[in-house]
Formats: structure tokens, C-alpha cells, sequence
């Protein structure tokens, strides 16, 4: 049972779907097992819970606008 897991910002459904079956399907053709085989986790993350470079993206989001 392999295990796919990301961790983004929020996505939404469409994205979600895409990145589930192309992570699966090049996993599976990587390491030549089934794509029935996989499980992915999408781990959705606030904005205000996301830092880079030493700043929170919300905060970054607040100073483009």
C-alpha cells in the first residue's frame, strides 16, 4: 500500500482531483505497480498557518493587495 501525501494551500476540488490521479499515475508507472494500489492524502493548510522566507503568506497576501 503505497502512500502519497502533499501538503498544500487550499485547493480546490478540480485541483484535488488532477493532482490525484497524475501523482498516482506516475507513481504507479515509476514503480510499476497498480494505480489501485495507492492511497494519497491532500492536506489542505490555511495561509495564516504557512510561512516563507520568515514571513506568513497571509501576511505576504495582505502587503500585494
Amino acid at each position: 500500500m503505497p502512500v502519497i501525501t502533499i501538503e498544500a494551500a487550499k485547493l480546490t476540488k478540480e485541483q484535488k482531483r488532477k493532482l490525484v490521479n497524475e501523482l498516482t499515475a506516475s507513481a504507479s508507472n515509476i514503480m510499476n505497480i497498480p494505480e489501485q494500489a495507492f492511497f494519497v492524502f491532500v492536506k489542505e493548510n490555511e495561509r495564516d498557518n504557512i510561512g516563507v522566507a520568515g514571513q506568513l503568506l497571509a501576511d505576504r497576501d495582505d502587503n500585494i493587495h
